[in-house]
């Protein structure tokens, strides 16, 4: 229960530090992409930026879990668990910086017998971009969308 209030707690930072940053401040060079992240493509003459951002728990029985995708919530639910939104990105800074989603899930009986975080996986635009390995590193998903 620890490590789910710890998680949350830090997803609750994520989401309110994410949004601190100026359009006007000094561009910083870019670094190339690594396989976590992903480079934005604005659609049409529009400047804004769309993903498809699916969060998912896996396992079966029911769980808790909290998530930040475009909204913040924790919910009792039951496995497997999906939810899917589209994330607009419209400022220079959301793009540059990103919007951090994450799911924490709740813990699940292992076949062991032990309780285990619930596996979580989060997709952007069909693409598996976060995962906690099958729950066995009883962390948290959490990924910035830019």
């Amino acid at each position: 229960m620890r490590k789910i209030i710890m998680g949350a707690a830090l997803v609750l930072t994520t989401a309110l530090l994410t949004g601190c940053g100026s359009e006007d401040s000094p561009a910083k060079s870019e670094k190339p992409a690594t396989s976590t992240q992903q480079r934005a493509k604005p659609e049409g003459g529009s400047g804004e930026v769309k993903h498809e951002v699916t969060l998912e728990v896996l396992g079966t029985g029911t769980t808790s879990v909290y998530y930040n995708l475009e909204t913040n919530k924790m919910e009792q639910v039951q496995l497997p668990w999906k939810k899917t939104s589209t994330i607009t990105l419209t400022t220079d800074a959301e793009k540059k910086v990103g919007l951090g989603v994450s799911v924490v899930p709740g813990s699940v009986k292992g076949p062991d017998g032990f309780l285990h975080a619930a596996p979580c996986v989060i997709t952007v635009d069909g693409k598996k971009v976060a995962d906690n390995q099958d729950g066995k590193s009883d962390k948290m998903c959490e990924f910035k969308v830019k």
